[in-house]
């Protein structure tokens, strides 16, 4: 399989535990991070995948879930995915934006 994301990957022998969790929080998937770069990972996932909302999704790396990435789906290829993880500022919706037109009203 062609390699799909850039930069440097770690690849885990065993594959690292981690879990996987909706955006709204309506369902999560037990998986092995099989191999990470600064820019995604591969995934193998426990259970199927079928019917969820992949768009984006939580990649939980602690079992606090302290250590998380916001991710969306890449690609799948049978039992294992392709996430890209999403920067902070990647975000789709943003409230609050101000224009460089607006002007700032203080009190």
């Amino acid at each position: 399989m062609a390699e799909r994301q850039q930069g440097e990957r770690v690849v885990f022998e065993r594959g690292f535990a981690a879990r996987m969790m909706g955006i709204d929080g309506t369902w999560r998937r037990n998986c092995l991070v099989e191999d990470v770069s600064e820019t995604g990972a591969k995934l193998t996932v426990e259970g199927s995948v079928e019917g969820l909302n992949l768009k984006e999704f939580f990649l939980l790396l602690s079992s606090t879930g302290l250590a998380y990435r916001r991710c969306e789906l890449s690609w799948v290829n049978g039992d294992q995915i392709g996430a890209g993880f999403l920067k902070p500022n990647d975000g789709k919706k943003r409230s609050g934006r101000r224009s460089g037109n607006s002007p700032i009203v203080e009190a």
